[in-house]
C-alpha cells in the first residue's frame, strides 16, 4: 500500500476517536539514511507505531521521545548522527545525518478537517506538496500549522500565509523529489512532496506476470493487468490487481490508458511477436519505465525489426531488456522477483 494512503488513513482513524498522535518524518538527510526524506511513521498515545522511518535504534529513541511529546504536548526536532563510532555503537552505521520533525497533533476539528482533506486528495492521486511551517531550530518547536498545495486547486490548511511567501515555498516545491527544509526568515518550511501512487501496467496474465503483480502490490504499485486471454486475465488469477483488462488483441493493447511520467510498462506476453506490437505502442508514450522480458538475442531480434520501420536507437536505449536486474534465477517467481527489485530500484531514483 502507499506511504501515505496506509498512514492517512490511521492518522484519520485516529483522530476520529479524538485521540491526539506524533507524526514523525524525516524531513531532511545528508548523507545515506535508512529512509528517504520524507518517510514517516506515526505514535499514538499507547506507544504504538505504524509505518516506519528505518527502524533501528533511530526508530526506537522516535517511538520513545514521541511519548514524552505527547504527555507534553510539545513538538520537537531530532538530529540523528548515523555515522562515527557512536552511530556503529547503536547499529545506525548508514554513513549520513537524519533531521526528525516529531509533529504533536491534537484531535481538534481543524485538524480532523485537514488530514480527512489529505486523506482525499492522496486517494484521487493528486501530486501536490504538503507543508508544515514551524518555529525554532534546535529541540522544541513550535508547530504554526500545516497546509496541502495541489497544483490547480486551492491551498488547504491551517496556516495564513502571505501571498509571497506563499509564492516562494510553491516555487522551491518545484520538481522536488524528497522531503527538503526551507526558511522564511524565523519560519521555517518542511516541503514534502506527495506523489501519485505510480501504476504498473502489466501486459501478459501468464505464469511470469502472476508472482510480479502480486509482489509489485506489495510494495506499493498500482497494478494494472491486460491479456487477450480471460482464462489467465482474471479476478481469480490476479485478485490484488487494481484493474484486470481483457482486451481484443495486443495490437491496440495501450488504447485509452492514461499512461504518464508516474507508469511503468512490463511487457511479459506469452510470444516475441506480442512482445514487439505491445513495445512499438510504449516507445510512443510518456512511460517512466519500459521493460520488456526477452533474451538478448530476441532482443536485438526486435530492436531490429523496429529500426527498421523507424523506431531510434535513442529511443531503444530507453528499454529495459532483459528486464530485471541480474540475480541469475530462472524460476517465474525468481524473474518475477527481478523485475520488481528493477521497478523499485527506479522509483527510488527519483526520490535521491
Amino acid at each position: 500500500m502507499n506511504d501515505n494512503k496506509y498512514l492517512l488513513k490511521m492518522i484519520c482513524e485516529k483522530l476520529g476517536t479524538e485521540a491526539s498522535l506524533v507524526l514523525a518524518s524525516i524531513v531532511s538527510i545528508e548523507g545515506s539514511s535508512p529512509r528517504h526524506g520524507g518517510a514517516k511513521m506515526i505514535v499514538d498515545e499507547r506507544g504504538k507505531s505504524y509505518g516506519t522511518i528505518g527502524g533501528g535504534a533511530m526508530e526506537a529513541t522516535v517511538i520513545r521521545e514521541a511519548s514524552n511529546a505527547l504527555s507534553t504536548k510539545q513538538s520537537c526536532l531530532m538530529r540523528f548522527d548515523l555515522t562515527g563510532e557512536d552511530a556503529s555503537a547503536k547499529d545506525m552505521i548508514c554513513g549520513g545525518t537524519a533531521l526528525v520533525l516529531l509533529d504533536v497533533v491534537e484531535a481538534t476539528s481543524e485538524n480532523i478537517a485537514f488530514f480527512r482533506g489529505f486523506q482525499e486528495a492522496v486517494q484521487a492521486d493528486n501530486n501536490g506538496c504538503f507543508y508544515t511551517l514551524f518555529r525554532g531550530a534546535d529541540q522544541a518547536v513550535d508547530i504554526l500549522g500545516r497546509t496541502l498545495y495541489i497544483p490547480g486547486k486551492k491551498s488547504t490548511g491551517t496556516y495564513v500565509w502571505q501571498e509571497t511567501d506563499l509564492e516562494k515555498v510553491i516555487s522551491a516545491s518545484k520538481g522536488l523529489s524528497t522531503a527538503e527544509v526551507l526558511s522564511l526568515g524565523a519560519v521555517r518550511v518542511v516541503l514534502d512532496p506527495v506523489r501519485k501512487t505510480e501504476t504498473l501496467y502489466c501486459f501478459g496474465a501468464g505464469h511470469v506476470a502472476l508472482p510480479a503483480a502480486h509482489m509489485a502490490a506489495l510494495v506499493g504499485f498500482r497494478v494494472v493487468v491486460i491479456d487477450d486471454r480471460d482464462e489467465f486475465a482474471n479476478r481469480d488469477r490476479f485478485p490484488e490487481a487494481d484493474e484486470v483488462r481483457v482486451i481484443e488483441d495486443f495490437n491496440h493493447a495501450l488504447d485509452g490508458l492514461p499512461i504518464d511520467a508516474d507508469s511503468y510498462i512490463v511487457i511479459v506476453t506469452r510470444g516475441h511477436a506480442f512482445d514487439r506490437v505491445v513495445l512499438e505502442q510504449a516507445l510512443k508514450t510518456k512511460a517512466g519505465y519500459i521493460g520488456m522480458i526477452s533474451s538478448r538475442k530476441k532482443r536485438e531480434q526486435i530492436y531490429s525489426a523496429l529500426m527498421e520501420e523507424g523506431v531510434s536507437k535513442e529511443a531503444l536505449a530507453f528499454v529495459h531488456s532483459p528486464i530485471g536486474i541480474p540475480i541469475g534465477g530462472d524460476t517465474p517467481e525468481e524473474i518475477a522477483v527481478s523485475i520488481v527489485a528493477e521497478l523499485i530500484g527506479e522509483r527510488y531514483k527519483r526520490k535521491s
